[in-house]
């Protein structure tokens, strides 16, 4: 009874004659690595299909999930965020940032679920189809001992850690000992793409955390996740992607093209001079390709070779039992980097010489980042023994929506970070300690902005909430 009553007042708000109105906000796991118009179109899904007032962002910081830097600072996604439709941008920890899809789901699932205003969570996926994504997860979240030995057989042939998992869940399945009647092709259908795949790790861990949150999706549209080319308009889509009333209408909208970004990235990374940014400017909204031209070569593109020498000057001194320390590693790893001539090599042909059957690119390069950022097992471990994520570090807000910073404070479970400085006195050592690590990235970041394009930017102590 008392969580209804407390769920209920969560959904209210008072308005300025002192009465309460309702209020629901929907919290999104983001990286907008860079904001463009899929991003504006789900924060719009977002919130009609779950009725909500608000969208909550919570946002990578300066690394993000697949081991690499941001190609912009997070600052500066975070004023896209707010201008594309986002009311309230935070920090998610660099710990879970830069971790496995399982942990980067609990630190954001768990960090949405304390602010205690947070109703429903919206997530983009492949199917579509938040039934599927449920059952399938049900599935992976109660397998026995035999699943897991599967799973390992198909690991030890050399198949990857996602191919061998779709493999084994299949032959689960089909083998009559699973308590379920899905279809095994079905399943093995949604476990194939990443975002039904991070999809399912959202609704894991709001099972595990017992959290009210409703998981919501809406279908990606158009542009693969992995998609290199940026996509042209579409006759049948009206603004954010919408399906269009007026075909010839909307025919050649701006906003109508989604574009991956990866796609984006990629041109981003390559041009030379401003007037090369101009094939973007169909797959942004135009407030995020202002922001794109002011900075350009100014604070971005950042790319991994910005670190290089950083990672290598760790990687060479450091024994394999430090190395085996951080996040990620595994003696295996450990071996490799040690055999390895690491010289006269980029950060990607690294990657590629350490490259094993089962050892993926994106695990290599996570692992590479945690040994850069010094994010180690020992302490995620007591992190996520500690409840996970033990504060809302803010970004930025909209200007009208302010009021969100109010109520959390007022009934959310987690102390909320405007001011660094004074972090020390809202937080315990353990929690300072999680906040130091999105410090340290950060300033590392800054520093690699300010060698490559000689600009400074303010430190974390500096900072303040940017208002949009």
């Amino acid at each position: 009874m008392i969580t209804l009553i407390k769920f209920a007042v969560n959904c209210m708000m008072k308005s300025e004659n002192g009465r309460f109105i309702s209020m629901k906000v929907v919290g999104l796991v983001t990286e907008y690595n860079p904001f463009h118009n899929g991003h504006k179109y789900h924060i719009e899904e977002a919130k009609k299909s779950s009725c909500a007032d608000y969208a909550i962002a919570v946002m990578s910081g300066d690394f993000v999930q697949r081991g690499a830097p941001a190609v912009i600072d997070k600052y500066s996604r975070a004023e896209m965020a707010i201008k594309g439709g986002a009311d309230l941008v935070l920090e998610l920890p660099v710990c879970y940032a830069t971790a496995s899809a399982e942990y980067f789901a609990l630190g954001a699932v768990s960090l949405l679920d304390k602010l205690g205003i947070v109703d429903s969570l919206c997530f983009g996926s492949e199917c579509g189809d938040i039934s599927s994504l449920k059952e399938v997860a049900g599935i992976l979240a109660g397998t026995t001992e035999e699943y897991d030995k599967q799973l390992l057989s198909y690991v030890k042939e050399g198949l990857t850690y996602p191919a061998a998992r779709e493999k084994a869940i299949t032959a689960y399945l089909r083998s009559g000992n699973a308590s379920h009647s899905t279809d095994p092709e079905q399943a093995a259908r949604v476990l194939s793409s990443p975002n039904n795949i991070l999809g399912m790790e959202y609704i894991k861990a709001i099972h595990s955390l017992s959290s009210p949150l409703r998981p919501v999706t809406i279908q990606r549209k158009t542009a693969g996740y992995h998609e290199k080319e940026l996509s042209q308009a579409y006759p049948d889509r009206g603004p954010a992607g919408n399906q269009a009333g007026n075909q010839q209408e909307d025919k050649h909208s701006p906003s109508s093209v989604i574009s991956s970004a990866t796609a984006i990235r990629t041109i981003l990374q390559s041009s030379r001079e401003v007037p090369g940014l101009s094939p973007v400017t169909a797959s942004v909204p135009d407030a995020v390709y202002e922001i794109l031209v002011s900075d350009y070569h100014k604070t971005y593109p950042i790319t991994w070779e910005d670190f290089s020498s950083i990672i290598k000057y760790k990687l060479l001194s450091e024994d394999r039992n430090l190395l085996n320390g951080y996040v990620d590693m595994s003696g295996d790893l450990a071996d490799r980097i040690k055999k390895n001539s690491i010289y006269a090599c980029t950060m990607e042909e690294l990657a590629l010489r350490l490259k094993t059957k089962n050892l993926t690119l994106t695990r290599i390069n996570r692992a590479l980042t945690h040994i850069l950022l010094n994010i180690r097992k020992t302490s995620l471990k007591q992190y996520c023994q500690n409840g996970y994520t033990s504060y809302a570090r803010v970004l930025g807000i909209k200007k009208e929506s302010s009021h969100l910073l109010r109520r959390i404070t007022d009934i959310g479970r987690i102390p909320v970070i405007t001011k660094v400085a004074k972090a020390e006195k809202q937080i315990d050592p353990l929690a300072m300690q999680m906040l130091s690590e999105d410090l340290f990235a950060a300033h590392l970041y800054n520093q690699a902005v300010y060698e490559k394009y000689g600009t400074p930017l303010p430190n974390e102590y500096q900072r303040g909430i940017l208002i949009v």
